[in-house]
């Protein structure tokens, strides 16, 4: 039982950080892709208010959410292994 707690415990600080690390990345990857677009385009007014403008409709989106299967798929991997290993 031990074991597995910290498996547990050191799984999910693993897989923070990994979280924490591909949001920052794909954040700024999204920040640099506007702020390019913005230049390329030659768009009048405030950059940092499109850069804003783009960054709030992020996070409502796909890629975002999709992040998130770093904690769905280990965890339901390890779930599957456990189960298949004392089930069967």
């Amino acid at each position: 039982m031990i074991a597995l707690m910290r498996l547990l415990i050191f799984g999910f600080i693993l897989l923070t950080g990994i979280y924490l690390g591909l949001s920052w990345y794909s954040r700024s990857v999204r920040r640099r892709k506007m702020t390019a677009d913005w230049e390329d385009a030659g768009r009048p007014g405030d950059r940092d208010a499109y850069i804003e403008t783009g960054m709030a409709q992020y996070e409502r989106s796909l890629r975002r959410r999709l992040i998130w299967l770093v904690y769905v798929v280990p965890v339901t991997a390890v779930a599957v292994i456990i189960y298949v290993t004392n089930f069967r």
